[in-house]
């Protein structure tokens, strides 16, 4: 009799997991299909495109603050607020990323999304069943993502094709990486949260999730775009 409460624990350990794995994703799926919404529309829009592309550094700032203000302070925001400003970056990416998606015809956005999303669902799955701690990835391509950034940063201004296309492959790559290490981090996460923990806490924990899933898919995405997208 005694593996009876033993396996009810086991059952209350996985039904706990189940819905925080179930939340960061919804989260995440509901901010692509904003992101997705969002870029229709600026591209349908001749006056909204002009309006994104002559703002897009005040876009650009603001969705840096965003990110940025959710990893640093997400313990002391309301889980409403945080919700919140998860799905206004969603909305303002959707809106930057417009001004890429115009150089591409539609048929090649349309299979390198589906590209993307069977590469990052295997990816996931590879983060969440392997046995591999891939903790010790993290600072590495931690490093990788701060050299592409610095890269891509110094490309804006000499603009060169072949040292875009270079930042292209490593990026992919880089969040490939990152798509497994941090799927991996979220099952830790939710392997190790205790039975009464607040409800709000479970949600702002689904929105940071849900934020960096969004943020590997989204940038893989783009990096795979730039290198197997057809130009208008």
């Amino acid at each position: 009799m005694q593996p009876k409460p033993y396996s009810m624990q086991q059952t209350d350990v996985r039904v706990r997991v189940n819905e925080f794995v179930r939340g960061v994703y919804n989260w995440m799926a509901l901010g692509l299909a904003l992101t997705g919404v969002v870029s229709y529309f600026v591209v349908s829009s001749q006056a909204a495109l002009q309006f994104v592309y002559q703002t897009r550094w005040l876009f650009f700032i603001a969705e840096l603050a965003l990110v940025f203000v959710l990893a640093a302070r997400i313990q002391k925001l309301q889980a409403a607020t945080a919700t919140g400003m998860f799905l206004l970056y969603s909305a303002l990416n959707g809106a930057t990323i417009s001004l890429l998606l115009i150089l591409f015809t539609g048929e090649s956005i349309a299979s390198t999304f589906f590209i993307c999303a069977a590469s990052f669902l295997a990816l996931s799955v590879f983060g969440w069943t392997t046995k591999k701690d891939l903790t010790g990835f993290g600072s590495f391509l931690f490093m990788g993502l701060i050299g592409i950034l610095i890269a891509s940063v110094v490309n804006m201004f000499m603009g060169s094709y072949g040292m875009q296309m270079v930042i292209s492959y490593i990026g992919v790559l880089i969040f490939a990486g990152l798509t497994a290490y941090d799927t991996q981090q979220i099952k830790m996460m939710a392997l190790s949260q205790p039975a009464d923990l607040d409800a709000a806490v479970v949600r702002k924990g689904s929105i940071m999730g849900a934020l960096k899933l969004y943020l590997d898919f989204i940038l893989m995405f783009q990096y795979l775009l730039m290198i197997l997208g057809n130009r208008r």
